[in-house]
Protein backbone atom coordinates (compact mmCIF):
# COMPACT_ATOMS: atom_id res chain seq x y z
CA UNK A 1 0.00 0.00 0.00
CA UNK A 2 1.32 3.68 -1.17
CA UNK A 3 1.35 6.01 1.55
CA UNK A 4 -0.62 9.45 1.75
CA UNK A 5 0.52 11.85 0.35
CA UNK A 6 -0.31 15.59 0.92
CA UNK A 7 -2.71 15.60 -2.21
CA UNK A 8 -5.02 12.78 -0.57
CA UNK A 9 -5.38 14.95 2.44
CA UNK A 10 -9.40 14.94 2.75
CA UNK A 11 -10.92 18.11 0.81
CA UNK A 12 -13.29 18.64 3.76
CA UNK A 13 -10.48 18.89 6.18
CA UNK A 14 -8.44 20.94 3.90
CA UNK A 15 -11.33 23.06 3.47
CA UNK A 16 -11.53 23.90 7.72
CA UNK A 17 -7.85 23.95 8.15
CA UNK A 18 -7.42 27.23 9.94
CA UNK A 19 -3.73 27.55 7.79
CA UNK A 20 -5.59 27.15 4.67
CA UNK A 21 -5.62 30.77 3.46
CA UNK A 22 -6.08 29.50 -0.49
CA UNK A 23 -2.76 31.18 -1.52
CA UNK A 24 -0.28 29.72 0.53
CA UNK A 25 1.29 32.51 2.44
CA UNK A 26 1.43 30.54 5.50
CA UNK A 27 4.05 28.01 4.31
CA UNK A 28 6.91 29.31 5.58
CA UNK A 29 5.63 29.95 8.98
CA UNK A 30 4.69 25.98 8.96
CA UNK A 31 7.86 24.97 7.82
CA UNK A 32 10.05 27.78 9.48
CA UNK A 33 13.56 26.70 11.74
CA UNK A 34 12.86 30.60 13.40
CA UNK A 35 11.03 29.94 17.00
CA UNK A 36 8.95 32.83 16.43
CA UNK A 37 7.36 30.98 13.09
CA UNK A 38 6.97 28.03 14.90
CA UNK A 39 4.87 29.54 17.66
CA UNK A 40 3.07 31.42 15.19
CA UNK A 41 2.28 27.75 13.45
CA UNK A 42 1.19 26.87 16.75
CA UNK A 43 -1.15 29.18 17.57
CA UNK A 44 -2.73 28.85 14.42
CA UNK A 45 -2.92 25.33 14.83
CA UNK A 46 -4.21 25.80 18.48
CA UNK A 47 -7.67 26.99 16.91
CA UNK A 48 -8.09 25.03 14.21
CA UNK A 49 -11.30 22.73 14.28
CA UNK A 50 -9.23 20.04 12.24
CA UNK A 51 -6.18 19.78 14.19
CA UNK A 52 -6.29 16.04 15.16
CA UNK A 53 -6.94 14.75 12.10
CA UNK A 54 -3.77 16.86 10.24
CA UNK A 55 -1.66 15.44 13.15
CA UNK A 56 -2.68 12.09 12.56
CA UNK A 57 -2.20 12.34 8.42
CA UNK A 58 1.23 13.71 9.31
CA UNK A 59 1.85 10.94 11.32
CA UNK A 60 0.33 8.01 8.45
CA UNK A 61 2.56 10.14 5.74
CA UNK A 62 5.68 10.44 8.18
CA UNK A 63 5.82 14.34 7.33
CA UNK A 64 9.98 14.95 7.31
CA UNK A 65 9.43 17.92 8.78
CA UNK A 66 7.11 21.55 9.73
CA UNK A 67 4.52 22.09 11.76
CA UNK A 68 1.50 19.65 11.42
CA UNK A 69 -1.70 19.51 13.73
CA UNK A 70 0.05 21.78 16.46
CA UNK A 71 3.51 19.44 16.69
CA UNK A 72 6.56 19.90 14.96
CA UNK A 73 8.17 17.33 12.73
CA UNK A 74 11.55 15.80 12.08
CA UNK A 75 12.65 13.14 10.08
CA UNK A 76 8.94 11.87 10.16
CA UNK A 77 8.88 11.96 13.86
CA UNK A 78 7.03 14.47 16.50
CA UNK A 79 9.64 16.82 18.15
CA UNK A 80 9.11 17.36 21.80
CA UNK A 81 10.52 20.50 21.86
CA UNK A 82 13.39 22.89 20.13
CA UNK A 83 15.27 25.34 20.92
CA UNK A 84 17.83 28.05 19.43
CA UNK A 85 21.10 26.94 18.16
CA UNK A 86 24.23 27.35 20.38
CA UNK A 87 24.27 27.86 24.21
CA UNK A 88 21.18 28.30 26.43
CA UNK A 89 20.92 31.41 28.17
CA UNK A 90 21.02 32.02 31.51
CA UNK A 91 17.18 33.39 32.08
CA UNK A 92 14.82 31.94 28.95
CA UNK A 93 13.75 34.12 26.26
CA UNK A 94 9.71 34.85 26.20
CA UNK A 95 9.97 35.16 22.21
CA UNK A 96 11.57 31.32 23.06
CA UNK A 97 8.32 29.71 24.71
CA UNK A 98 6.69 28.05 22.36
CA UNK A 99 3.13 26.72 22.70
CA UNK A 100 2.08 23.85 24.31
CA UNK A 101 -0.12 21.91 22.77
CA UNK A 102 -0.92 18.13 23.91
CA UNK A 103 0.29 15.04 21.86
CA UNK A 104 -2.74 13.34 22.14
CA UNK A 105 -2.80 10.02 24.33
CA UNK A 106 -2.51 7.16 20.90
CA UNK A 107 0.57 8.93 19.36
CA UNK A 108 2.84 9.45 22.46
CA UNK A 109 4.87 6.97 21.64
CA UNK A 110 5.83 8.77 18.38
CA UNK A 111 7.50 11.93 20.33
CA UNK A 112 10.67 12.41 20.50
CA UNK A 113 13.51 14.89 22.15
CA UNK A 114 15.35 16.79 20.52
Amino acid sequence: MLAETIDDISPAVRANAACNDLNGSLTGVFFSEELQDIAAAKSICATCPVMLECLEGAVARHEPWGVWGGQMFINGRILASKRRVGRPPRVARPEDQLPDLPVPTHLLGLVRSA
